[in-house]
């Protein structure tokens, strides 16, 4: 059994990309980014980093509007020819999905190698 406190927060966000609808049911964008958002409120009550510093990131490493929240640059970054507004067909859910977990990796990656350079 797989002991999910003790993992990091790459190793957490790993196995729940792996595994979403065990934690939301259905897998949709929303559900993920609605569990992604309670992550980060957990975290940073309890003194964890969360997804500190992540929408920064993606503002620093990809090409997104500032004014945007992180769920919207992802969307962004995995779409940048779709038109605003319109509903998401399950193709374009399930590859901005894709997108998200890997730069999400990606972010815990750096930032993970960053701590323990310090």
């Amino acid at each position: 059994m797989t002991n999910l406190i003790e993992m990091s927060e790459r190793e957490y966000f790993a196995f729940f990309a792996k595994r979403t609808g065990m934690f939301i049911g259905r897998t949709t964008l929303s559900g993920t980014t609605a569990f992604m958002a309670g992550y980060n409120h957990a975290a940073s009550r309890h003194g964890g980093p969360g997804l500190d510093g992540w929408r920064e990131w993606l503002m620093a490493n990809h090409e997104v509007s500032r004014n945007l929240a992180w769920q919207a640059q992802i969307e962004q970054i995995a779409l940048p020819d779709r038109q605003g507004g319109t509903v998401l067909t399950p193709e374009q859910e399930a590859h901005v999905l894709e997108v998200l977990f890997e730069l999400l990796d990606e972010f815990l990656a750096e930032r993970e190698s960053s701590a323990s350079q310090a």
